[in-house]
């Protein structure tokens, strides 16, 4: 046994993707009222994946190593050359620890659900393997399945679990992201079926491919729409401010914390590695809709009334400076964007629980009837004051350097003449100016004044100790990536060098 778990052969990674969903199927065997038995047996299952994954990445992943390790390699469907091909790399490394970190948490964040908690955890757990699998899959038909398996369990969360209008963001989450994957699909057949008389979907193969120029920009184009809803970007937008607004919290921490994020990587890991000369001429498309992306969002962000909306757009803006770094076509810019995926997915996370947990003590989402909870919640306003800083990247957190880093990847990209970038830079820096406002101006409508102290009822319970410990789990990684960034931009400052490299060398 000690021989098996210490050599590369043990297929660490199919068990890190089959794990949560198989161990989960296991819930409907528990007693139908045994509510805390399920609770604490998803949360042993997801603590239990995330050592696993931690112990796996420490001691069998080179870090000074860009090319695919921990590689799995097995016939699945014969007929349509169809393979369990796993492998990770720099690039899906973080976003793999960040799933079973954010997973974890929301699954201790979702203790209040009572209401068919079986199939609560079960879906949770559903999601978490479809999104190991898709940040893992090293075969495109795979990903592409992976792809698809968090759909159900998200649109079940929303339908079920949601506010007063979930059928109605539920239905269309659903509209939105099953019709892009149409898209999706057929990028993935394309690539799979061009040029060959035997199918292959193998990343690797694909990645050393050329393609007519036509046919890599109508192929560029399907996988762009698939990745620009889910990550989100405008105009294909407009479902995650209802989805946010109606989802509990617990959803919402998995939505904004990993699933916004799958977009992003798509987008590195398809659009910029295997179709190469498509991105070059899109490129610079990416840099203007990044730019009027976090302008127009954090514009959009203060006229909201509603917490979680607001939130929910100040997501939409950030996502625009990954859009910008993955389209300067630098290390710099590249490595600001996969961090700011992380940074953000930590931050998105927690503002939206410590949003949840508001909730549950006033019963109200409008900024109309909020007020003066500073003093009725203490612990819960310092926590939120400390990460909305976090959001407005503030010097010593995670945002400010994720958001430097790609400020410095288009000044200095050498595809972009001097004028357009002092105009984009221009532009960035209007949205950071605009991130403040609405951060601060949520602050101060939500915890100051006098509203709730003139309530008849105007006692509430505080953070209790599971809240705490979920908003300092999600604070201290915030805190450590902004004063040490470079711990994990080495995870994958090799695997960037080799995208850019192979991007200017083609």
């Amino acid at each position: 046994m000690y021989l098996v778990f210490t050599t590369n052969s043990f297929p660490w990674l199919t068990l890190i993707v089959i794990f949560p969903i198989s161990a989960g199927s296991f819930i409907f065997f528990f007693p139908h009222r045994g509510n805390k038995v399920t609770k604490w047996y998803t949360l042993c299952v997801c603590s239990l994946e995330l050592l696993i994954t931690a112990y796996a990445f420490c001691y069998h992943f080179q870090m000074d190593d860009p090319l695919i390790q921990l590689v799995e390699d097995s016939k699945w469907i014969f007929f349509f050359h169809f393979d369990w091909r796993l492998g990770i790399d720099g690039l899906s490394l973080g976003p793999i620890l960040l799933t079973g970190f954010i997973s974890t948490l929301a699954t201790l964040a979702a203790w209040p659900v009572t209401r068919d908690s079986r199939l609560f955890h079960f879906m949770m757990l559903a999601m978490y393997s479809g999104q190991i699998g898709s940040f893992s899959s090293q075969d495109l038909l795979l990903f592409f399945i992976m792809w698809e398996l968090e759909l159900i369990p998200v649109y079940l969360l929303l339908s079920m679990w949601g506010g007063k209008k979930r059928l109605y963001s539920a239905t269309k989450f659903i509209l939105y992201t099953a019709g892009s994957s149409i898209f999706l699909l057929i990028g993935v057949l394309g690539i799979g079926l061009y040029g060959s008389n035997e199918p292959t979907f193998n990343f690797e193969i694909s990645t050393h491919r050329s393609y007519p120029a036509a046919l890599e920009i109508l192929l560029y184009i399907g996988f762009l729409i698939a990745f620009a809803v889910k990550s989100p970007i405008i105009p294909l937008h407009t479902w995650l401010p209802d989805t946010h607004g109606e989802a509990h919290y617990s959803t919402c921490m998995l939505l904004a914390g990993i699933l916004l994020k799958m977009g992003a990587y798509g987008l590195v890991r398809i659009n910029m590695e295997l179709l190469p000369h498509a991105h070059s001429i899109f490129s610079p498309y990416f840099i203007i809709v990044g730019a009027i992306q976090i302008v127009y969002a954090a514009s959009t962000s203060i006229g909201q009334r509603n917490l979680k909306k607001r939130i929910a757009y100040s997501s939409v803006s950030h996502m625009g400076f990954i859009m910008i770094g993955i389209g300067s076509i630098t290390d710099a810019g590249l490595s600001g964007a996969l961090l700011q995926i992380i940074s953000h997915g930590f931050i998105g996370a927690a503002l939206f629980f410590l949003a949840g947990t508001s909730y549950d003590r006033i019963r109200l989402g409008s900024f109309d009837e909020m007020g003066g909870m500073a003093v009725a919640i203490p612990k819960i306003f310092t926590m939120f004051s400390i990460l909305s800083m976090a959001s407005l990247a503030l010097p010593g957190m995670s945002g400010f350097v994720a958001e430097l880093i790609v400020f410095f990847g288009i000044i200095t990209s050498q595809k972009f003449l001097l004028m357009p970038k002092i105009i984009i830079t221009l532009v960035m820096a209007i949205g950071m100016i605009l991130t403040p406002i609405y951060s601060l101006s949520m602050l101060r409508q939500m915890f100051y004044g006098y509203r709730l102290l003139n309530a008849p009822n105007s006692s509430f319970f505080d953070s209790g100790p599971r809240e705490l410990f979920i908003s300092i789990s999600i604070l201290l990684p915030v805190i450590g990536m902004g004063i040490y960034p470079d711990f994990l931009l080495s995870l994958s400052v090799d695997k960037v060098e080799l995208i850019v490299s192979q991007f200017f060398g083609r």
